[in-house]
């Protein structure tokens, strides 16, 4: 399982878009980092500017999104479906895809929902409950 430190996490993003542009092979996660980083054009600016916005927090109080927050838990989801872990969640995600009729729109429904879950854990410093973010994933 990918789970990088954050300035790891900023390198990978910033490295698959950078070897995009040059048009240079990807290796190993850099092609699904590319892949959400299509997805998200909004990002493209961020990530043509390492220097700016490598180092940058991104705090709620601020009212910025974070955009490496969110390209992370894509790639986790990713990885989540690609090997059914928690067990479960690959038919959860196939029923909202159809559901919302656009994989992109499934994909933001599934984050909100480990979004709210790893929100959980933290405040009560727990470990993620797989069942709770699983019926989350249910009644989306």
């Amino acid at each position: 399982m990918f789970s990088p430190s954050r300035d790891e996490a900023r390198r990978l993003f910033f490295g698959a878009w950078e070897k995009y542009l040059a048009k240079r092979p990807l290796e190993g996660l850099e092609g699904i980092a590319l892949e959400v980083i299509l997805a998200h054009p909004e990002y493209h600016a961020i990530l043509a500017d390492p220097e700016r916005h490598a180092a940058r927090d991104y705090r709620p109080e601020d009212g910025a999104a974070n955009p490496f927050l969110h390209m992370s838990l894509h790639l986790a989801i990713e990885e989540q479906i690609s090997i059914d872990q928690p067990p479960g969640i690959r038919a959860e995600f196939e029923r909202i895809a159809r559901s919302r009729g656009e994989r992109h729109a499934a994909l933001h429904a599934v984050l909100e929902c480990l979004g709210e879950t790893l929100w959980r854990a933290q405040r009560g410093g727990t470990a993620p409950d797989a069942e709770v973010y699983l019926d989350c994933l249910r009644k989306a």
